[in-house]
């Protein structure tokens, strides 16, 4: 209503505005004489500005009537459209003003605006392929999911605006945590365009969660003749979800299926700690001891685990403690400085009860480096020496307080695990678990830790024929201190 208004008052001053110019031309003295070929004309000033518009407007018909000779001609050529370009050339002008006008609305964060632009732009052009996505991308920046689904449900429908369609409902459908939806559309995306690097990594991604561990190595292996992921890269995470892989098969009951799986994902990445621990068992379960320790020994060599000693283990799970020892030197003297190896050293030396050794081994790394699990150790050197119980008592209560030492920790979220997994529990993120020392907590202990050792009830140290105390034996002792 109010715009009817205005445009009718702004007919009514163009009206009276030309109205009073032509009454003060007609009032104006003078006159213009013209002589053409002997022919003289007298033209007042009326006449004068008249004539000044009709040529303006003969010079405009002209240059209007030369474009349609040329796209008349054009089309005689064989340009079935050059006619109708012609006439729609303004349009398209307008068109094309009002979408660009709306992509830069969509850049800076004017949704509503963006979406009155790409109407406009439709109106003028007619040509859904290009106004569809603006009008989807600003629905969903306004906050208007339902026109933006509506939308991209459009764009479906024609063939070169497919993936754009599919893709956008397929990023609805992961924020409204619909992950079995949103699959189906991934791989739906990834056939229209299997080269799409963000499409390839959803895939993967959402395969991982559902352990679909076959679809996720053929996704992976396109992303690698794609050129989309390094050789060394992808061997490693194929290794991952070949391990995965294998664990899906062992608890199907498939065990011969399995152990090719753990043994292949070994193979492909030697130092994955747990292709290494699980191929050695399959190798164990083949009776192929040498192999098992082959793999065992090829990951220490990279790195000391302690789920890899424990593995190391089970090849001869009915040694005496003086054999294992001795076994066990084909490990410890590849890193002796790691701190794995001079615990797991400790531990054996306590097996074989050879204490004083025990406490040389570990004593510099208490002083330097404690953590829960070598401050146990400790504790139980105390208690094999025949220490007073107020001694092992303080080692435990320092335990208490003590960093739990390296763990396995998601590079992107921080987030910590009990246990390996190929997909972060808390972020989702693939093989992002390494095992390290979680970062320095900001919040202090609380005031009083240190009167632990005298408030501490006593504790027996458990007894144990096992070579390796492994870090589970190192949390039972503190839980039980911390129950006493």
């Amino acid at each position: 209503m109010l715009w009817s208004l205005i445009k009718i008052l702004a007919f009514v001053a163009v009206v009276m505005a030309a109205t009073f110019g032509a009454t003060i031309l007609m009032d104006m003295e003078g006159s213009a004489t013209f002589d053409i070929g002997g022919q003289a004309a007298t033209l007042s000033v009326l006449e004068l500005f008249i004539g000044f518009i009709v040529l303006v407007a003969l010079v405009w018909l002209t240059f209007k009537l030369i474009g349609l000779a040329i796209a008349t001609f054009k089309f005689l050529n064989g340009d079935e459209t050059a006619i109708s370009r012609y006439f729609s050339r303004n349009r398209e002008r307008k068109g094309f003003e009002a979408l660009s006008e709306g992509m830069m609305a969509l850049a800076s964060g004017e949704g509503r605006l963006a979406m009155a632009k790409a109407n406009r732009a439709e109106r003028y052009l007619e040509r859904p392929e290009l106004t569809n996505l603006l009008t989807a991308q600003a629905a969903e920046l306004a906050g208007d999911r339902k026109t933006a689904e509506q939308t991209y449900r459009k764009l479906l429908e024609d063939e070169r605006t497919r993936f754009v369609g599919v893709r956008g409902i397929m990023k609805q459908k992961l924020e409204d945590g619909d992950t079995d939806t949103a699959l189906a559309l991934a791989e739906k995306a990834f056939a229209i365009k299997p080269k799409h690097v963000e499409t390839q990594d959803t895939l993967l991604r959402l395969q991982a969660e559902k352990s679909d561990w076959a679809g996720a190595r053929k996704t992976l292996t396109a992303k690698l003749k794609t050129g989309q992921l390094p050789r060394n890269v992808h061997r490693r995470r194929d290794a991952v979800l070949a391990l995965s892989e294998a664990k899906g098969i062992l608890d199907d009951g498939q065990t011969i299926e399995a152990q090719e799986a753990a043994i292949e994902a070994n193979r492909m990445s030697p130092d994955l700690i747990p292709a290494a621990v699980m191929a050695s068992e399959m190798y164990l379960e083949k009776d192929n001891k040498r192999a098992a320790t082959r793999v065992v020994k090829k990951a220490w060599d990279v790195a000391p685990h302690p789920d890899l000693a424990s593995a190391y283990a089970a090849i001869e799970p009915d040694e005496d403690a003086a054999t294992r020892l001795k076994r066990f030197r084909a490990l410890t003297k590849v890193h002796p400085d790691h701190p794995e190896t001079k615990m797991l050293l400790a531990e054996l030396y306590i097996a074989a009860e050879d204490f004083p050794e025990a406490r040389r081994t570990i004593t510099e790394l208490v002083a330097e480096h404690p953590t829960a699990r070598s401050l146990t150790i400790m504790a139980a050197i105390e208690r094999g020496e025949g220490s007073a119980d107020a001694v092992v008592r303080g080692w435990l209560a320092k335990a208490l307080t003590a960093p739990r030492g390296p763990q396995w920790i998601c590079d992107n979220c921080q987030h910590i695990h009990p246990a390996w997994e190929p997909v972060c529990s808390n972020c989702s993120g693939f093989d992002t678990l390494t095992w390290r020392d979680p970062p320095e907590g900001e919040v202090a202990m609380p005031a009083g830790v240190e009167m632990l050792p005298l408030i501490v009830g006593q504790i027996e140290a458990p007894k144990t024929d096992m070579a390796v105390v492994d870090a589970e034996t190192v949390e039972d002792n503190v839980e039980a201190a911390d129950e006493k």
